[in-house]
């Protein structure tokens, strides 16, 4: 193929992380979330084996960055202007187009007009010159977190958030495919239809089913009886068991503990996610929520399934304040 987005787990040359530098934005939970960002950044960079490229925004939490990582090597501190950290959803999505590797930025609108920030339609130009990648522009609304890919041109995703009218209105089902496949090389798309309880995202992929290798997808189990995404996991499941890939070979699928119900301060549930977590060159980085059974539980099945990296499991909490998790904040650049 020319075009196509290289699998999570092929290697990569850098990985792009967004650090908390927004006091207005995470309020009491900006430091706490920073810490697990940083400790996030020092396992890529060690364990993970990653160029890590830490983007901040601001003197202040520059200062901050500096301290928290400490003389961990490894990572660059690079400062640039933001809305916030989802550089997953605002940054560009590498591609490798006939032997080269280019960047292929979208429209950004705050994930339906929810959350309009400044400066986060700058982020995907700003990655790719920093990282000295072409850039291919089109005003396609899409986040990257809507996708997974496989590395074979397929890719899963939702219809509550791609067909949405909060981001291209009125588009079909045969319009998104083929932009996706003029973009980014996609030959087949697999489609689910909802995606987590109370996701701000309107049902990003990588908090419901990600490729682990060709051909094998993992989705959750719910976890515990108040679990309220337990009858979600099953349709998931079932629906996954049908699929096949565009060469027509069924999808594979296992099954990973969920974190269980998490609740904001409110009471009501939050996109908590195991499967958020992070495909370094040489680890995978899994996040943590409250319930340390059924994260362990998510860290012992993910290690059989990468049994060539160190699967790492990490706090999270902080960071989920702010909507997501580690795969969120991230963004690799392929090698």
């Amino acid at each position: 193929m020319s075009r196509f987005v290289p699998a999570e787990w092929a290697q990569h040359q850098a990985m792009w992380i967004g650090f908390p530098s927004h006091g207005e934005l995470w309020l009491e939970h900006l430091e706490a979330a920073q810490i697990e960002v940083a400790a996030l950044a020092v396992a890529l960079a060690g364990p993970g084996a990653e160029q890590v490229r830490l983007l901040v925004n601001g003197k202040a939490a520059m200062a901050a960055a500096k301290v928290m990582i400490g003389s961990a090597s490894g990572i660059d501190l690079v400062e640039a202007p933001f809305g916030d950290v989802w550089l997953r959803d605002t940054g560009p999505i590498w591609v490798k187009d006939a032997g080269q590797i280019r960047a292929q930025g979208f429209g950004f609108n705050g994930w339906g007009g929810k959350y309009d920030l400044p400066d986060d339609h700058t982020v995907a130009a700003s990655l790719a010159q920093s990282s000295g990648s072409p850039l291919d522009a089109t005003d396609f609304i899409l986040e990257g977190g809507s996708l997974d890919h496989d590395g074979f041109g397929n890719v899963l995703t939702t219809r509550q958030c791609l067909l949405n009218p909060n981001r291209n209105s009125g588009v079909t089902e045969a319009a998104a495919e083929a932009k996706l496949a003029s973009t980014l090389g996609i030959k087949k798309v697999l489609w689910l239809d909802d995606g987590l309880m109370n996701d701000h995202t309107d049902g990003h992929i990588d908090n419901l089913a990600r490729f682990v290798a060709p051909g094998v997808v993992a989705c959750p189990v719910g976890y515990g009886r108040a679990d309220p995404n337990t009858d979600l996991y099953g349709d998931v499941a079932r629906q996954l068991s049908g699929m096949t890939s565009h060469d027509g070979r069924p999808l594979q699928v296992v099954r990973i503990a969920s974190p269980g119900r998490v609740e904001d301060g409110d009471g009501q549930p939050v996109p908590a996610s195991h499967m958020n977590f992070l495909i370094a060159n040489k680890a995978v980085i899994v996040p943590l929520y409250e319930d340390a059974e059924a994260g362990a539980h998510a860290v012992e099945a993910l290690t059989s399934l990468f049994p060539e990296r160190k699967v790492l499991g990490l706090p999270s909490g902080a960071i989920l304040t702010g909507g997501g998790s580690f795969h969120c904040i991230s963004q690799q650049v392929p090698a």
